[in-house]
């Protein structure tokens, strides 16, 4: 099993780090589950041995298992904050027509005092990787978390941030409502970006590295990098067994080495669970507004 090296090179500057207890276990033990289960060595010598079309289909399939690792990644080392609920089971939140015209044709300033009813939503949503909640400072982030944003274009991350934006709208009603009257004053929204690049601190993208600050644990942005190091290894090594048992008795050659993967990213969640059939806007007129804040990830002025 390779060890997942969550040791920070940096001074903290935050009182919970990457060294809490069993964090490197768990770490190793969701590479083992997620590679054990869809990129064995047996599993890739099948794709060899089925040809062209199975050997695309596993490579295709690898980032879509790698932005499922940072997610689970980043739940794993936000726990060894105390101070932090993370959610990330049935956060389908509900995106209604209002809230997004809300967000496209208003600045922040103008809505962020407003919160929508949660109940009151008609059935287009959007279902962020994680809700983290800070129960001691009372500010919750919806996080999208992102392999790569090399493949997106500026409209579509435009259109994902409003998506978010109109979303998180609902987030302190649903978090009072349906997870044990969890208080949420400020929401924030935040797009983690694990390539690093590409990114608007100002403007809600953070690169990984930053992920210290957004859940005030420091390593964390380095304990994912670690951890995606560590599954890419993994992968390697279990090709390469894989050449070694699909030999062509023929010639006796081993397969082809395995293929640079794109950087293409997986199919998301957030578009897949976008539904347009239709608005509750007798329900939306009458929805009840509470003030709250809302708005883009800050980075502490302070660290």
């Amino acid at each position: 099993m390779t060890k997942t090296n969550v040791k920070s090179t940096t001074s903290p500057i935050y009182p919970n780090s990457v060294d809490c207890p069993k964090l490197e276990v768990r770490l190793d033990n969701l590479i083992d589950e997620l590679v054990d289960s869809s990129l064995s060595a047996e599993l890739l010598a099948q794709s060899l041995a089925g040809g062209m079309d199975d050997i695309a289909t596993m490579v295709r399939a690898i980032p879509g298992h790698e932005g499922r690792l940072i997610e689970r990644g980043i739940a794993l080392v936000a726990k060894c904050n105390p101070d932090l609920v993370v959610l990330t089971q049935n956060l389908r939140l509900p995106v209604t027509a209002a809230a997004l015209q809300l967000v496209g044709m208003n600045e922040p300033q103008h809505y962020r005092a407003l919160t929508l009813d949660a109940d009151h939503g008609g059935r287009k949503t959007y279902t962020p990787d994680l809700l983290i909640v800070n129960s001691r400072t009372k500010v919750a982030h919806v996080v999208d978390a992102k392999r790569s944003l090399i493949s997106y274009e500026s409209a579509r991350i435009d259109e994902l941030k409003n998506r978010m934006l109109a979303a998180a709208l609902v987030v302190p009603d649903l978090l009072y409502k349906e997870h044990r009257r969890l208080v949420a004053e400020e929401v924030r929204i935040v797009i983690l970006n694990a390539e690093n690049r590409k990114t608007d601190i100002d403007a809600g993208i953070w690169p990984m590295s930053h992920l210290d600050h957004l859940v005030e644990v420091a390593g964390a942005g380095e304990a994912i990098g670690s951890l995606q190091q560590n599954f890419r290894s993994r992968i390697k090594a279990n090709w390469e067994l894989a050449r070694q048992t699909f030999v062509r008795p023929s010639s006796h050659r081993a397969g082809p080495s395995l293929p640079t993967i794109a950087a293409v990213e997986k199919a998301e969640p957030d578009d897949d669970d976008v539904q347009n059939d239709g608005e509750d806007a007798d329900a939306e007129a009458h929805a009840e507004p509470r003030l709250i804040k809302l708005g883009f990830a800050q980075v502490p002025l302070r660290v």
